[in-house]
């Protein structure tokens, strides 16, 4: 009779020696540097363009520092409310409802930096202090960095539903999008964005703490966050009701995002000792004001028969707001067909019907919704099936324009 046989274990694989420091950041330039490369390409072209047409204008030079002019063409990227917020970088806040004296009608208020949320300046004074360089080199560091953190964040939300050439052209769209002169301007607008898809990613892969942070921290860029507040509760809500989430962190993360506006708000409106202080400002100095959208009616039934005789008439740049206006529902239609993650469409509706519904400069429209990127996954999804070269040249083409239609037109013929 044998003895049995024992089976022996046979030798186990060793794990892959995990990468070092060197290897880790290849591979993290080479996920990354496509991207930073695209967007950098376009968007210096846009800029250049830019640049040479307010030079060649020169109507620049006319101009008050603060109302679109200064000494060289760059400068102007720093007026308007460039202007406001180089002012609270170096003096800080002083809240306060300040008559016009013997104003009737619409502006009855003195203009106050409370009108501005705290959190851009804050980093451009930081910026200021650690490189020495002055509010407005600040500012500028600050939006062309956050630019391509934007770019980053939209990148990784498109090619999380599309794939990685999809992630690539919605990156390009950003850098040539109406509105995308403030990305590399003394505006929020890159910051904002930054931090928007960087949380609808963060939501999208389930990361709750870090999305209840990010939008935190958007509550304290723009007051529109609450539109991402809303998507995050949203998308918090389907994920419990699917049992794919304990509630507890969507739970967390929603109970904390608010807080960031709220708590500015409440703070303005103590300082002001006005709860209704901010609001009252917004329409007072600037005549912004929410009117469940009789003004953007006014202008969209105006423009098309060539009248301009509507509140903040701004012909050039109203043009194009109505062209962006007319798209968003039809990208929204085609963005809601792919069945993308709820967040998405949440963020993007609530921020359109909020930008229509409000009275303002409605060329400022193509600036207002710059930052609803889900508005690019559709056409990315679309065009990443164009040949590299006819991609380059349409994205290449766009980008050039970009230097009137996003820049010039904004700064130079509206009121940004």
């Amino acid at each position: 009779m044998s003895s049995p046989t024992i089976s022996r274990p046979g030798p186990t694989a060793s794990a892959p020696p995990a990468p070092g420091p060197r290897e880790r950041l290849r591979r993290l330039a080479a996920r990354i540097g496509p991207v930073l490369a695209v967007y950098s390409v376009l968007k210096l072209a846009g800029f250049t363009v830019f640049l040479v047409l307010l030079d060649s204008a020169g109507d620049f030079r006319e101009k008050h520092p603060r109302f679109g002019g200064g000494a060289h063409p760059w400068n102007v990227l720093g007026s308007w409310d460039g202007w406001w917020y180089q002012q609270i970088a170096l003096h800080g806040y002083d809240p306060a409802l300040e008559p016009v004296p013997g104003a009737t009608g619409m502006i009855t208020l003195q203009g106050n930096s409370a009108a501005f949320f705290p959190l851009y300046p804050a980093l451009m004074r930081l910026v200021s202090e650690v490189t020495g360089l002055g509010p407005y080199g600040a500012g500028m560091a600050v939006s062309v960095v956050c630019s391509f953190v934007a770019a980053l964040g939209i990148h990784a939300v498109t090619a999380h539903l599309g794939g990685r050439r999809a992630g690539l052209v919605a990156v390009g769209l950003w850098a040539v999008w109406p509105g995308s002169g403030t990305e590399w301007a003394v505006y929020s607008e890159s910051l904002y964005t930054a931090l928007a898809a960087w949380a609808c990613w963060a939501v999208i892969t389930r990361r709750w703490a870090l999305a209840g942070v990010l939008v935190f921290a958007a509550g304290l860029t723009r007051p529109t966050a609450f539109a991402l507040v809303a998507a995050l509760a949203v998308a918090g809500a389907v994920a419990v009701v699917r049992r794919r989430e304990d509630w507890r962190q969507p739970l967390a993360a929603v109970a904390i995002a608010p807080l960031g506006t709220a708590g500015y708000l409440a703070w303005v409106g103590y300082r002001m000792d006005d709860w209704g202080g901010y609001t009252k400002l917004q329409e007072g100095a600037w005549g912004h004001t929410f009117d469940y959208g009789r003004h953007s009616l006014d202008v969209l039934t105006s423009v098309p028969v060539g009248h301009f005789d509507y509140l903040f008439a701004m012909p050039m740049e109203d043009v194009i707001g109505v062209g962006v206006v007319l798209l968003v529902p039809v990208l929204t239609v085609l963005l809601v067909r792919l069945r993308p993650p709820s967040v998405l469409v949440v963020y993007t509706v609530l921020s359109y019907l909020t930008v229509m519904g409000t009275q303002q400069y409605f060329g400022n429209v193509s600036r207002y919704l710059l930052p609803l990127f889900p508005l690019f996954v559709p056409l990315a999804l679309a065009m990443r099936r164009l040949s590299g070269p006819v991609l380059a040249a349409v994205l290449g083409t766009a980008a050039l324009a970009s230097g009137s239609y996003a820049g010039y037109v904004l700064f130079e013929l509206g009121v940004p």
